[in-house]
């Protein structure tokens, strides 16, 4: 069944990367795709507008956590290929308010996971074989690395926010379900995501978006905090690669080998902004930064070891950081309407996670 057209299910699909993901199928593939979100704050259908006209796309507003709403879907739609993105994510909201992170990334992941299973043991022989639930996540629920070393598959989880134990907390629930219940599942970790499309909030669109407004760019501690980024086109392609032809049990590291301390990360933007956006009443906006304290318990260092995905899927990131960080700077010069619709509505760019 590899090479036919299948269902493909994809919770969260409005967000940043489940919207990456979306465009990829449509454009690259012959799938079809359903996409389920509750478009909360961070999911905009805006994200979706390039392959909303499309046959094969269709979306549902649910709640992952709505049980009766999931089995529906799932026996109406039928599908192939569930894509699990759907999640709270950010985490200094998860420092302001843990609730809702559990609700949605452990109960919500439960409720999928259940209604998965009941669909797939009625499903027939074959379908049952070519069936896959796949689970995707992050690589912050290994926790902190020192200077030196890889996040790898095998490393022992050590999660240190409400976001990223609210992760883990799923991971074990998916990893759970395939040994006990045999549900056929795949699981990936990525690193640090960016590109077009991504909610202001993060650090990277927040950075470009400040800098072009001339406000404060915020830099937490020192900015020496090092983070490995992975542009979001090169990722929704691993996404595929590992729902498609990942083993049935196993997990994926996801990485960009682009390791960079926020504080270069920042400086790289502000000369990207004024070099495509010049302003002459802010001529360095380097002179734009503002260092703040630090969030409660940040983690100093994530790299990742995507050695396995590459080795045995054949996947290959294709943005270095330097063209994929000036693609989205440019993105973002070039889609203003997009960001300032954003910015117009719940969040507005004010700092979040000082709550201890």
């Amino acid at each position: 069944m590899a090479g036919e057209a299948r269902r493909f299910l994809v919770t969260g699909g409005a967000g940043f990367i489940g919207s990456a993901v979306v465009r990829h199928l449509i454009r690259k593939t012959g799938h079809q795709v359903l996409v389920l979100d509750k478009l909360t704050y961070a999911g905009n259908l805006d994200s979706l507008k390039p392959v909303s006209s499309e046959p094969r796309f269709a979306f549902k507003r649910t709640d992952i956590t709505d049980a009766a709403a999931v089995r529906s879907v799932m026996s109406d739609y039928s599908p192939d290929v569930i894509m699990h993105l759907a999640a709270e994510s950010h985490v200094d909201r998860s420092i302001d308010g843990p609730g809702e992170f559990i609700q949605t990334n452990v109960v919500g992941t439960y409720v999928l996971l259940q209604a998965a299973l009941d669909f797939w043991r009625e499903l027939p022989e074959q379908r049952r074989q070519s069936f896959r639930f796949h689970h995707i996540s992050t690589d912050e629920v290994y926790g902190s690395l020192g200077p030196t070393g890889l996040f790898r598959e095998d490393t022992a989880y050590k999660p240190n926010s409400p976001y990223s134990a609210s992760k883990a907390a799923s991971d074990h629930l998916v990893r759970a379900w395939y040994h006990t219940y045999g549900l056929p599942t795949v699981l990936s970790n990525c690193s640090n995501n960016y590109g077009p499309y991504h909610f202001p909030e993060k650090l990277i669109p927040l950075m470009i978006i400040n800098a072009l407004e001339g406000k404060p760019l915020p830099v937490y501690g020192k900015g020496d905090n090092v983070r490995d980024w992975l542009h979001v086109e090169d990722h929704a392609d691993a996404l595929l690669h590992v729902a498609t032809r990942g083993r049935t049990g196993e997990n994926y590291n996801i990485g960009g080998k682009n390791e960079r301390a926020n504080i270069d990360v920042v400086k790289a933007i502000c000369a990207l902004v004024d070099e495509l956006a010049p302003d002459p009443r802010i001529r360095d906006r380097s002179l734009l930064i503002n260092y703040v304290t630090d969030r409660p318990g940040h983690d100093a260092r994530y790299a990742i070891d995507a050695g396995k995905i590459e080795a045995e899927l054949g996947w290959r990131a294709r943005y270095d950081f330097e063209s994929g960080l000036r693609q989205t700077v440019r993105w973002y010069l070039d889609n203003r309407a997009w960001w300032e619709r954003v910015r117009s509505g719940v969040y507005r760019g004010e700092r979040l996670g000082v709550a201890v």
